[in-house]
């Protein structure tokens, strides 16, 4: 059985249609806080890393006003507050990378 989505895959699980399920470890966990007898097992399925980039021909220039928005961005709080506001629970904001000099 083939599900779309998380949404569809927890409802499953919680109906008793699977006995199993793979998908973000935040919200497997926090359906595992949610539901009796549900388990988040140790280890990795997957690794999801998500990236910004812009191309080289662009210049260092452009790479460090990236680089730099970057940071305001995880320093303003935007992104923890983004992770909150779609109930993203469990995943950590990367901490603070050197800027360019």
């Amino acid at each position: 059985m083939r599900l779309r989505g998380a949404p569809a895959a927890l409802a499953a699980l919680r109906e008793g249609e699977v006995e199993v399920a793979a998908g973000i470890r935040q919200l497997l966990e926090g359906e595992a806080r949610r539901a009796p007898g549900v388990r988040v097992l140790p280890g990795r399925f997957m690794v999801i890393q998500q990236a910004m980039g812009i191309p080289a021909a662009r210049g260092t220039a452009a790479q460090e006003a990236l680089a730099s928005f970057v940071e305001e961005m995880k320093a303003s709080g935007l992104v923890a507050d983004a992770l909150e506001r779609h109930g993203i629970e469990g995943a950590l904001v990367a901490p603070a990378a050197p800027l360019p000099v």
